[in-house]
């Protein structure tokens, strides 16, 4: 599909937030890794609800059977986007809190056990400290897979050495949410099921730009949150079937015992899941098929051509700025559309500041929960971050190179 053939005009209809005005600008909005903005029809989909009479669970009146159908709705349509079945499917308030709850639930299981956990330097933290808190709990030894500072990728040469017989789990993200690098996670999963360890998959920056596929994966845990993907702050685990049949999560007594159930402490958001069933149709309207799979994967092919060439353009841009330092992998290496930089002789937070108040450009600066890759960089006061959305133009690019260019007159 030819650039000029993506739906931007229609696709941008559907954000009021892009409306917004700030110095006589519009607002572009570059901080989507963060959170994007939200899709008209999820927020119609969420006050519908509210407006029509909410209920809980287990009563046998029309408004507590819609909200037993809605939840029922948000795992099927979360499992086709995955690639899983909706019994995997398991909801909390974000990524952090799901896989601490996971993780002391399998901190119970590998007590009085020897062996390690693996995580590596390149993730979020949501993907790192659960962990190495259950390895604790169960006096297991922790394996940091290295990033290669120069190479802005993980060192996988001697992975056998991280990555042993011993390994109880490995926490892996799919791709960086700070610079962008696609990992190479076909390659770590694969020794880490040659030792029979769980895979822990934090997919809460990928799912946003690439398709996802649970069981083709052969991954035991996988991470995303909707408000990455145009919805509500909803996070969403995808567990194995047989993992999660095995573990026992803290739970009150007279909660349900089953999955994916167990997993979910108390009552869940109901109108936020409207949302997450609205914003996983909103994906799939800018694609084509009969089947809702077919869809999300068409329209993942037109973002992802669309976005990657707005992040090249953005890129080369800001390669030709003296003032600017970019802080990517090599052209050989696949990258989300998240591009982090600094500028020689100011702080990140003065970048953004500046940025804002001049020429109403939304974007992000600091170490974005991924501590431990800043400080292998050497980075110091942290980066500035532009993440590219469906939502973005190319005029919202240039405009953002242009004011950087512009940041040392």
């Amino acid at each position: 599909m030819a650039i000029d053939l993506y739906p931007i005009d229609q696709i941008r209809e559907q954000f009021p937030a892009l409306q917004r005005i700030e110095q006589d600008h519009f607002v572009a909005y570059f901080d989507g890794p963060g959170g994007t903005q939200v899709a008209k029809s999820v927020i119609d989909a969420m006050a519908t609800y509210m407006k029509n009479g909410v209920a809980n669970l287990g009563g046998v009146y029309p408004t507590s059977r819609e909200t037993a159908m809605l939840v029922n709705n948000a795992r099927e349509h979360v499992a086709t986007l995955l690639g899983a079945d909706k019994k995997n499917i398991a909801f909390g308030a974000n990524m952090t809190t799901l896989a601490f709850r996971i993780a002391r639930a399998l901190s119970k299981q590998w007590e009085g056990e020897e062996g390690n956990i693996v995580v590596t330097e390149m993730d979020h933290h949501a993907n790192i400290d659960p962990w190495i808190t259950a390895a604790k709990s169960a006096n297991l030894t922790v394996h940091k897979l290295p990033l290669n500072p120069e190479t802005k990728t993980l060192t996988l040469n001697n992975i056998e050495q991280f990555i042993t017989e011993g390994t109880k789990l490995v926490a892996l993200g799919l791709a960086s949410n700070a610079i962008g690098t696609i990992n190479d996670y076909v390659s770590i999963i694969h020794r880490a099921k040659e030792v029979g360890a769980l895979v822990a998959l934090d997919g809460v920056h990928a799912v946003p730009h690439f398709p996802l596929h649970f069981h083709d994966l052969g991954v035991d845990f996988l991470f995303c949150s909707a408000y990455k993907f145009f919805g509500p702050h909803i996070g969403v685990v995808a567990i194995n079937e047989k993992v999660f049949h095995a573990l026992e999560p803290f739970k009150l007594i007279p909660a349900p015992t089953e999955f994916p159930e167990k997993l979910e402490t108390g009552t869940l958001n109901f109108e936020g899941l409207i949302g997450v069933t609205e914003a996983i149709r909103f994906i799939a309207s800018i694609g084509e098929g009969n089947l809702l799979r077919e869809q999300l994967v068409s329209a993942y092919e037109k973002m992802v051509r669309y976005e990657n060439n707005l992040a090249d353009r953005l890129r080369d841009g800001l390669a030709k700025i003296d003032h600017a330092i970019l802080y990517q992998a090599g052209e050989d290496v696949l990258k989300t559309p998240t591009v982090a930089f600094q500028v020689e002789g100011m702080e990140a937070k003065m970048v953004c500041h500046h940025l804002a108040q001049k020429d109403a450009l939304h974007l992000e600066y600091g170490d974005f929960y991924a501590m431990t890759l800043i400080e292998k960089l050497g980075v110091n006061g942290g980066l500035v971050r532009a993440g590219i959305a469906p939502y973005n133009t190319e005029e919202e690019i240039d405009r953002l190179i242009y004011a950087v260019k512009e940041l040392y007159k």
